[in-house]
C-alpha cells in the first residue's frame, strides 16, 4: 500500500487543547515547518484561558487550520471522539476531503512534530502507527521519578489485565489509517479521560488491525499543568479492571464445552 504524500497533504492532525494558549501557536509552526501541507483540527474544550479563540485567530490567516468548538470540559476522550466522526463521517466538508491519514497528538509540545515524519514513514504497513516510549530507542525526558513510576506502572497494569501485546497502550501519538479509525466504533467509547488511549488500543488489537509501534522521546510539557489527577486515575483503574473482567467472562463462554 502507499504511504502519506511527503509534504502532508493528505494528513489531518488532530489537536485536542484545554488552556493552551502558550502552546498552540508553537505547535502549529512546529507542524507546518516539518510537512507544509498537512491540515490541523483544534478541538477547543472551552479553554478559560482564550485558547480556542486564539485558534480561531490562526484558522482565519491560515486554511489549514481548522477549530472545532466541543462541550467545555467533556474531557480528552470525548474531544478526540467529537473529532474523529467530524473527519470520518465527512462532517468537516472539504476540509477533510483526501485525507487518508490522521494523526492525534497532544497540543503542549510533550510530542514532538519533527518526529511525525517517522511515524507516517511506517504508516503503508500498517493501519495503525503508535509512538512509543517503552520499545528500544523511545524515552521520556524532564519527568519526575513519580511520574515515570505511575506511566509504566499504569502501562504495564493495562497491558497485563487487558492482555495487550502492544508496549505502550497509554501514549497519545498515534497515527490511523482514516479506513481502519471507522472500524473501531468511535461512537460507543465512553472513556473520558487518559484511559481513552487505552480503550482505543484495546480495540485495536481485537479488530485485528496492523499496529507499527515507532520510538519516541516524550517531553515534559514547558506551559500550562498536567491534565492527569485522582479523579483521571480513578477513572482509568475503574474502566480497564471492569473490561478485564468482562474480555476474560466472554473468552471464558466462548470455550467450547468439555465432553
Amino acid at each position: 500500500m502507499s504511504g502519506p504524500a511527503t509534504d502532508g497533504s493528505d494528513v489531518l492532525v488532530t489537536v485536542p487543547t484545554y488552556n493552551e494558549r502558550e502552546s498552540l501557536p508553537v505547535l502549529v509552526t512546529r507542524l507546518h515547518r516539518t510537512l507544509p501541507g498537512l491540515r490541523i483540527l483544534v478541538v477547543d474544550d472551552g479553554s478559560p484561558d482564550g485558547t480556542g479563540a486564539l485558534a480561531q485567530e490562526i484558522a482565519a490567516a491560515d486554511p489549514r487550520v481548522r477549530v472545532h468548538h466541543h462541550a467545555p470540559r467533556a474531557g480528552l476522550g470525548a474531544a478526540y471522539v467529537d473529532a474523529f466522526s467530524l473527519i470520518v463521517d465527512g462532517s468537516c466538508g472539504g476540509f477533510a476531503h483526501g485525507v487518508g491519514w490522521i494523526v492525534q497528538m497532544d497540543a503542549d509540545g510533550s510530542h514532538a512534530p519533527e518526529e511525525l515524519p517517522r511515524l507516517l514513514a511506517a504508516a503503508p504497513d500498517a493501519d495503525v502507527v503508535l509512538g512509543s516510549r517503552y520499545v528500544p530507542g523511545g524515552a521520556t525526558a524532564g519527568w519526575a521519578w513519580h511520574r515515570r513510576l505511575l506511566s509504566r506502572a499504569g502501562n504495564v497494569y493495562s497491558r497485563r489485565t487487558l492482555r495487550l501485546a502492544l508496549h505502550d497502550v497509554t501514549g497519545g501519538y498515534r497515527c490511523f489509517r482514516r479506513a481502519a479509525l471507522a472500524q473501531l466504533g468511535m461512537a460507543t467509547v465512553a472513556s473520558e479521560g487518559y484511559c481513552f488511549q487505552v480503550d482505543v488500543a484495546f480495540r485495536v488489537e481485537r479488530a485485528g488491525l496492523r499496529v507499527r509501534e515507532v520510538p519516541i522521546t516524550f517531553v515534559e510539557r514547558e506551559h500550562g499543568e498536567s491534565k492527569m489527577s485522582g479523579e483521571v486515575v480513578r477513572e482509568a483503574l475503574w474502566r480497564i479492571t471492569s473490561w478485564g473482567v468482562r474480555d476474560r467472562a466472554r473468552r471464558f463462554r466462548a470455550r467450547p464445552a468439555r465432553p
